[in-house]
C-alpha cells in the first residue's frame, strides 16, 4: 500500500504541483490550503465546497495529520501545557502550548532526539533517532492552533525550542516556516517565529541569509570555552569566538538582537565572577540574556540555582548594562523541559 502524502509537508507551490499532478485545476489547491491554514480542518469531509469523489479520492492519497496525541499534562495554574505525540513510525515527540498575557506561544520539536548531549538536559539523554519533516513540524503548531480556535483564540508566537537542534534539519525547520508564514494560510508573521540552537556556527551564518527575518536564541550556558565544552559537547567545535562572531554578523544582517539563554546551575555557572565573565563576552552586542533556572531531570546531577545566586548574578549584569530578563519558571510542575514526558513513558529509553 502507498505511503500517503502528509500535505503539510507541501508549500503552496509543492501543493499546487501535486493537485495537478491529479488532473485537478490549481484553484484546488487554494481550497485545500484554506481549508487545513486558515479553517484549520483536519478532515477531507469538512471541506464541504469539494466534490465528494475529490474528497473521497483526498482520503485515499494523502493526509492532513501527522500526530496522534498519547499523554497530556497541564500546570497546576492552567497556563501551560504538554502534549506527548505519537508518530507515524512510533517515535515520539513533545510539544508545549504556553499561555502569557496577550500571547500564545507553541514550543514545537524538530528532531526525534537530540544528538547534541548536552548532559543536563532529557532529550539529550534519550540520543538521537530522526530528524521531523516539514510537516511534522507543522503539525504540531496545528494541533494547538485548532484546541485555541475553539475559545476564539490563536497561535501568537512559534518557538523551535523543544526537542532536536533546528538547524541540524535546516531544511525542514525552514520548510516548516516558510508554510506557517505564507499569507495565503496561516500568515504567522516571520518576528513571530524563534528558531533555538546550540550554536550551529554555519545555520546561524545561513539563518542570516534568508528572505525572512526570524529571531535568534542561543543555548550559551557559560561564558568560557572549557565550562562550555562541558555544558554543551557542540562548544568543542564551534568555539565561542566563532560563535559570538557569527551572532554580531546575524544582528547586522536581521537588524534583530539575538537572545542568549543562560541556564543557571547551582555552583556549576552562576558565580558572580562568572556573570562578570558573560557581561565582557557580549558587552556591546546587541543581544539579550535570558536567565532560566534550571529544570532538572530525574538522571541528570545538575540542580537549578537558588533564589539568592540567581539575583546576585543577575545584579553583576545590570552593573554591566548587559540587557537581561529572568524567565518565568513554567511548567515545573509538569516536567516540561524537553524530552521529560517523553522519558516517562514505559518503554522509554
Amino acid at each position: 500500500m502507498a505511503v500517503k502524502v502528509l500535505l503539510t509537508d507541501l508549500s503552496w507551490d509543492q501543493l499546487t504541483s501535486w493537485v495537478n499532478s491529479l488532473g485537478e485545476p490549481a484553484y484546488r489547491a487554494d481550497q485545500l490550503f484554506g481549508w487545513i491554514y486558515r479553517s484549520l480542518v483536519d478532515d477531507f469531509d469538512a471541506m464541504t465546497n469539494l466534490p465528494v469523489n475529490w474528497r473521497q479520492q483526498l482520503e485515499e492519497l494523502a493526509m492532513i495529520q501527522s500526530l496522534q496525541p498519547l499523554d497530556t499534562v497541564v500546570s497546576e495554574n492552567g497556563l501551560t501545557s504538554k502534549t506527548l505525540f505519537e508518530l507515524r513510525d512510533g517515535e515520539t515527540i513533545e510539544t508545549v502550548l504556553m499561555r502569557y498575557e496577550g500571547r500564545r506561544t507553541v514550543c514545537v520539536s524538530s528532531q526525534v532526539g537530540c544528538a547534541i548531549g548536552c548532559p543536563f538536559c532529557a532529550t539529550g539523554q534519550s540520543g538521537f533517532a530522526r530528524n521531523l519533516s516539514s510537516g511534522e513540524i507543522v503539525d504540531q503548531v496545528l494541533h494547538f492552533a485548532r484546541q485555541l480556535k475553539e475559545q476564539d483564540l490563536s497561535v501568537t508566537n512559534v518557538v523551535l525550542m523543544g526537542m532536536g537542534e533546528p538547524l541540524a534539519n535546516y531544511d525542514a525547520t525552514w520548510g516548516a516556516i516558510e508554510i506557517l508564514n505564507d499569507q495565503r494560510g496561516f500568515g504567522l508573521g516571520s518576528r513571530r517565529f524563534t528558531v533555538s540552537t546550540a550554536g550551529l556556527v554555519p545555520g546561524i551564518a545561513q539563518l542570516a541569509q534568508e528572505r525572512l527575518s526570524v529571531g535568534l536564541a542561543v543555548s550559551l550556558h557559560a561564558a568560557d570555552n572549557a565550562l562550555r565544552d562541558r555544558l554543551v559537547p557542540l562548544n568543542r567545535r564551534y568555539p565561542l569566538s566563532d560563535l559570538i562572531t557569527v551572532c554580531r554578523q546575524y544582528a547586522a544582517q536581521t537588524g534583530r538582537r539575538v537572545t542568549f539563554e543562560y541556564a543557571l546551575i547551582n555552583d556549576i555557572n552562576d558565580s558572580p565572577s562568572q556573570a562578570e565573565e558573560l557581561g565582557q563576552l557580549l558587552r556591546g552586542e546587541l543581544c539579550h540574556v535570558n536567565l532560566i533556572p534550571l529544570n532538572p531531570t530525574e538522571e541528570c546531577e545538575y540542580q537549578p540555582s537558588s533564589r539568592a545566586r540567581v539575583l546576585a548574578f543577575r545584579r553583576v549584569l545590570n552593573r554591566m548594562g548587559i540587557p537581561n530578563t529572568l524567565r518565568l519558571e513554567r511548567g515545573m510542575d509538569i516536567k516540561a523541559g524537553c524530552g521529560q514526558l517523553r522519558s516517562r513513558r514505559p518503554g522509554a529509553e
